[in-house]
């Protein structure tokens, strides 16, 4: 093997992605009554809330759940409907980035990691208590809603292991 084809196999090596995996059950044909009930609850929860604050929400619930199709569904809804690739980036840190968002949305992330990760078994007073100086108790409850969904459909996309990267925003 010559100096150049080592350098080409070692380029390819490089650069090749890993083998996509295949979902593991195709779910909404599987149950379809049940799937249609999820997107009525889906709609139920979208409705009178801020777009932008259910996009951090769903986002960052799902990058907690790790599921990431939902990852790349929402991050790409989120961008197609102007958020910012910053925002977006910094979610993840964003108690370290506060300076990124509103006090009203990190109260409501707040709260969305403390309904994800229900590890104590409740959620803080204190989370609560600062998403609702923040929302009056209906929007709170839409808040509290989202947040439900969106871990619902992040546990449906974990375990049947959706595959992310082919979802494509509806246009505007």
């Amino acid at each position: 093997m010559t100096t150049t084809d080592m350098t080409t196999t070692e380029s390819t090596e490089q650069t090749a992605y890993a083998h996509e995996h295949a979902p593991r059950l195709p779910f909404a044909e599987r149950v379809p009554e049940f799937y249609r009930a999820m997107i009525r609850l889906e709609t139920a929860a979208a409705k009178d809330i801020d777009p932008t604050l259910y996009h951090l929400i769903k986002l960052r619930a799902s990058q907690i759940n790790r599921c990431a199709f939902c990852v790349d569904m929402h991050s790409k809804d989120a961008l197609a409907e102007g958020e910012s690739i910053e925002r977006i980036v910094q979610l993840p840190a964003w108690e370290e980035s506060r300076h990124f968002y509103t006090e009203r949305e990190l109260a409501a992330l707040a709260l969305t990691e403390a309904v994800t990760v229900l590890t104590d078994g409740f959620v803080p007073d204190e989370v609560y208590a600062k998403a609702a100086a923040h929302f009056d108790e209906t929007e709170l409850a839409r808040v509290i809603a989202a947040i439900v969904t969106i871990n619902a459909w992040n546990r449906i996309g974990v375990t049947t292991r959706m595959t992310p990267g082919h979802y494509t925003p509806r246009p505007a």
